[in-house]
């Protein structure tokens, strides 16, 4: 398979978010404003290319030298919450303002579903190094994209007056969400 196949794969055919449905916690949580889901999702990004690159190492030099391929989820999570905890101690030393601007967002990177999902999806289609990175940056780049889209629409439905009392809030968020995952059900015949 092709770089350029995966990424768009990766990106918009199998995006995390509105196709696999990983990560929905934080693309319900964050995406009220745009700004935070930008840096939710930049944040995103840089732990998943840096958790390919590792989970890719530990697996094929440690686990599977060792006979100890079954241990990898367990294996797949240390290292996420490790690097985590990594980039978050980096960012509260180098720059403290991009520290308190992120906030709580830091930590629950750890628990993102996403993240975890892309280092067992590379693993599972047996991708190289590069092809390891190649789709962790295309699926955290799918994934600040629908968590940015989704953002953009419920700053819009602030300030919209029509939609119903009983819809406003979560419920209407919900059904945008499905709606944007039925138009990314378009992509599906680009690869």
């Amino acid at each position: 398979m092709s770089i350029f196949t995966i990424f768009i794969s990766a990106l918009l055919v199998n995006n995390f978010v509105l196709s696999r449905f990983l990560g929905i916690c934080p693309f319900l949580g964050v995406s009220k404003k745009v700004e935070t889901s930008a840096g939710m999702g930049a944040a995103v990004t840089f732990v998943m290319v840096l958790a390919a690159m590792m989970t890719f190492l530990v697996e094929r030099f440690i686990l599977i030298p060792l006979g100890l391929s079954y241990l990898s989820t367990l294996a797949f999570i240390l290292v996420i919450a490790s690097l985590v905890q990594f980039v978050e101690m980096v960012i509260k030393k180098m720059s403290p303002d991009l520290y308190k601007s992120l906030g709580i967002f830091l930590p629950l990177i750890t628990t993102n579903c996403a993240v975890l999902g892309m280092a067992l999806i590379n693993s599972q289609e047996q991708y190289t190094f590069i092809q390891s990175i190649v789709n962790s940056v295309g699926a955290a780049l799918g994934f600040t994209l629908a968590l940015v889209l989704l953002a953009g629409i419920r700053e819009k439905f602030e300030t919209n007056e029509y939609i119903p009392e009983p819809l406003r809030g979560l419920p209407i968020t919900l059904i945008t969400a499905g709606i944007m995952a039925i138009a990314f059900l378009g992509f599906q015949g680009l690869i």
